[in-house]
């Protein structure tokens, strides 16, 4: 295991048992909602985006292990839109990190709920923080509802669904559309940390431009897998995108200039943190793992 590998395995795993602790059932009464959050909340995937924003925390000179709520929240918000991206109004997908979507076990209404109640609770878990003072976790509650809206995961979501069917929406449309699905997410990840660490502009802005790479590599490399990945792999069906006449980097371009197009956004992720030095190891190596999975 490589150090990117370890890292993510160690930080995956305090995650996950952080997560546990998160939803127990207070009302009786509301304990099918609560199963049906928690299904889909703890069912694994990568951890990307808390161990992301608690590796930025650590390239800032901060101690991470106390804002395992904030990384968690982040969490939330990504667990209620794959629940919403997989209804049958959306993507109508059966399957979701090798397991059955939450409508398919709970029901449509029960999942539109649950992913509701994970997202509100990503909002309330943030709001009750000591961690930091009032100022930095409003600031972190403005930056991630803008991120996770209309003008960010839900307008890119909406697009999508708009786009369905018209396979010619261009790069430029590809582009707002994966940035708005992915890409804000990730900026919103590094905004979180820099501001929790009280980081300067000029780190500020390093960290940005590193997020819109990494961003874009992530997505690139995920059309590529749903192009020719398997179900293991994806933890879903693969080849949906093109069942659904979407617009990838792989239809708009091809194989070889998708995967030339991760490596130059992974080269320029990698290069925008270089002068945090030794500090941002993992998050120089992260968007070389992230290509590993397409070569």
């Amino acid at each position: 295991m490589n150090p990117c590998e370890a890292y993510l395995a160690a930080k995956k795993t305090v995650i996950e048992a952080h997560l546990q602790q998160l939803l127990p059932v207070t009302e009786p009464a509301f304990a099918p909602l609560y199963k049906a959050m928690n299904y889909s909340l703890l069912a694994g995937g990568k951890r990307i985006r808390p161990i992301l924003f608690l590796a930025a925390l650590e390239a800032l000179g901060k101690e991470s292990s106390v804002y395992m709520d904030v990384a968690c929240a982040l969490e939330c918000v990504h667990s209620y839109s794959l629940i919403h991206d997989d209804l049958p109004a959306m993507d109508n997908d059966d399957l979701r990190r090798g397991k059955p979507t939450n409508h398919r076990v709970f029901g449509e209404g029960m999942a539109i709920l649950a992913g509701d109640g994970l997202l509100t609770f990503a909002f309330e878990l943030l709001a009750r923080q000591r961690v930091a003072d009032a100022e930095k976790i409003g600031a972190c509650i403005r930056v991630l509802a803008h991120a996770a809206g209309p003008a960010g995961m839900v307008g890119g979501q909406a697009y999508d669904l708009l786009s369905e069917g018209h396979g010619d929406i261009g790069t430029e449309g590809l582009k707002l559309m994966h940035r708005g699905k992915t890409g804000v997410i990730f900026e919103a990840v590094m905004s979180m940390a820099g501001i929790l660490a009280a980081a300067p502009a000029a780190v500020r802005q390093v960290l940005q431009v590193y997020a819109e790479q990494l961003g874009l590599t992530f997505q690139i490399t995920d059309d590529i897998l749903d192009a020719c990945g398997t179900e293991a792999e994806l933890g879903k069906p693969v080849g949906s995108d093109v069942k659904n006449n979407k617009a990838t980097y792989v239809t708009l371009f091809s194989l070889d200039k998708a995967k030339q197009l991760a490596q130059e956004s992974a080269q320029q992720a990698v290069a925008a943190v270089a002068p945090l030095g030794a500090s941002a190891r993992f998050l120089r190596d992260l968007p070389e793992y992230l290509l590993v999975r397409v070569k």
